[in-house]
Parts: C-alpha cells; sequence; structure tokens
C-alpha cells in the first residue's frame, strides 16, 4: 500500500465513511473483539445498568456485552453517520427492545446530564482524543458517583510498528495514560497489560500488546 493509501486506511480508522468504511468497520470489530470484551469485562456490570460506549463503530460486539448482566440499558456515541447507520442496521432487535440506542457527538462534548450512567467505556478512541484532558473531565461529568468507566487502548510500541499511525494517531504508554489519571478527578483503580497474537494484513503474526485502565469516580 502506498502513502496515500495509508493515510486514507487512517482515515478511515478514525471515522469510518463510504463502502470502504463499512469493510474497515467489519474489520475493526474482528481484531478488536478481545480488547473490546476485556473492556465490558471489567466493568463489572450489574442488573439494571446503564452502559454507554464512546467508538461503537458498527457495534457488531453488542450481544457480548448483554450477556454479561440483564436488563441493561446501551448508549452509544459515534463521530460517524455511517457508523451509526451500520449499527442500527445490525442491532434491530436490540433496538426494538428499547436495551439500545445509537447517537452522534462531535468527539469531545456528549449532550447529556450529569451522573447518568453506571458504566461507561470505549475501545481505540484515545489515540483521536483533541483534548484527553478535558474529554476525560466530561465523561467523569456524565457518570454516576460510584461509576466505573473502562479505556482499552494498543500501546504505543505496538503502535509505532503500523505504517497507519503515524497520520493523526497520538499513541500512548500505560505511564503516559497514568498521568493523564493524575491530572483527572478519576480514581485509578487498576491497569491490566496483555498481549494477543494477531495478524497484519500481510497474513504475518504479531504480538500486539494493549491494556485496559479501570477507573472510578468518587
Amino acid at each position: 500500500m502506498d502513502k496515500e493509501g495509508i493515510k486514507q486506511l487512517a482515515e478511515q480508522l478514525r471515522k469510518p465513511s463510504g463502502e470502504k468504511g463499512k469493510e474497515v468497520a467489519e474489520m475493526m470489530n474482528e481484531t478488536n473483539i478481545s480488547m473490546t470484551i476485556q473492556s465490558i469485562q471489567n466493568l463489572n456490570l450489574k442488573k439494571e445498568d446503564w452502559v454507554m460506549e464512546i467508538g461503537y463503530g458498527n457495534a457488531g460486539h453488542l450481544k457480548f456485552l448483554f450477556e454479561f448482566a440483564d436488563q441493561i440499558k446501551y448508549s452509544g456515541y459515534d463521530i460517524s453517520e455511517l457508523m451509526q447507520s451500520e449499527a442500527i442496521r445490525l442491532n434491530q432487535d436490540f433496538m426494538k427492545n428499547h436495551w439500545a440506542e445509537f447517537k452522534l457527538y462531535d468527539g469531545q462534548n456528549f449532550p447529556e446530564d450529569d451522573g447518568k450512567f453506571d458504566k461507561i467505556f470505549t475501545v481505540n478512541t484515545l489515540y483521536f482524543w483533541e483534548n484527553p484532558n478535558k474529554m476525560l473531565s466530561e465523561i467523569y461529568r456524565i457518570l454516576k458517583p460510584g461509576g466505573v468507566f473502562c479505556l482499552t487502548f494498543v500501546e504505543k510500541d505496538f503502535m509505532k510498528l503500523l505504517p497507519f499511525s503515524s497520520f493523526g494517531f497520538t499513541m500512548y504508554d500505560p505511564e503516559d495514560v497514568e498521568e493523564l489519571v493524575k491530572n483527572s478527578d478519576f480514581r485509578l483503580e487498576k491497569m491490566i497489560r496483555d498481549t494477543e497474537l494477531v495478524k497484519n494484513k500481510l497474513g504475518e503474526k504479531m504480538n500486539r500488546q494493549f491494556a485496559t485502565v479501570v477507573l472510578r469516580k468518587f
């Protein structure tokens, strides 16, 4: 893939659009599913929790979330109009039962009341946050006291191996994220670091290092 193709892929990873965006969304759902499940597991979901996700993509993973507890409500926010339409298309059953809703936002502000959600999570969106301190503050605002926020991301050392990461991606080590948390009102409960074997576009196997940061509001 030439430089222009790599740049276009980076743009699609940030905000999928068009027919290519649908392909990228399916790829992201498949390659990120273990990261997504780890993030959901660490929410410690309870009956009737109201869960919010930032960056739901095509939401092909939503069936796993509803297996963790009964009578969960889900609200998703994404910046991509295409992902909103794809998520709605793929999750009709959950929407008919009023369990799930898919919304758009500007990438920085959530039009929600203070203290609305029991749990919030996001996977592989951190790289695109324009103002991480403001984003953490906004997430803190809409989370209930005692609520949990799980932030899952691929670590910098692995991200640097990916050619598209030089186009609009801000990469983080776990230590970088710990510093962000120190400047927020959140309390760091734990940091889970893991490695999984993944394939690149050439079919080559690589060890991908990723982390889930579990934060609590008090």
